[in-house]
């Protein structure tokens, strides 16, 4: 089963850093962005991780939760975020169920080989629980922004 837009996304526990646990239903009246990405400490995944910290602020105003998702243990995830200075919980998905619920492990190649890994994309979850946006495929450049713009004009409302 995966997400669909505009339908409520299901219930998910997640192991995160800072000694956390995250349920999605615990941040039901927030919207909530959920953004996955590669590995952790890769220059992708870092500049991406700044893109968002340095929103913060901004994503609050908007009523909005940031969550980062990797496959990386949880220590790789502590280690992550405490040098990267980041200001939001990063999930540790090491069993994938939260990937699979968004439908983000794909078959990508590198250096000629084909292996399973997180195709990097972002998800904006209305403040009523319902999938608001989808970014798959994501390239990292201005990607923070743009899902900045979407969060404050579903905050904003029609």
């Amino acid at each position: 089963m995966s997400v669909s837009l505009g339908e409520p996304v299901p219930d998910f526990t997640a192991t995160a850093t800072g000694d956390t646990t995250v349920q999605l239903s615990d941040l039901k009246g927030q919207q909530v962005v959920i953004y996955f990405y590669p590995k952790a400490s890769t220059p992708g995944c870092t500049t991406e991780g700044g893109d968002f910290r340095d929103r913060k602020a901004a994503f609050e105003a908007a009523n909005t939760v940031i969550l980062g998702v990797s496959r990386d243990g949880i220590r790789a995830q502590e280690n992550f975020k405490a040098k990267q200075g980041f200001n939001f919980a990063l999930i540790s998905d090491k069993d994938e169920a939260v990937c699979r619920l968004f439908d983000v492990i794909k078959l990508k190649k590198l250096y000629g080989k084909e292996h399973l890994g997180i195709e990097r994309s972002t998800f904006l979850i209305d403040a009523d629980g319902r999938l608001a946006h989808e970014w798959r495929g994501v390239k990292v450049k201005d990607h923070a922004q743009e899902v900045l713009e979407a969060a404050q004009a579903l905050h904003a409302g029609p």
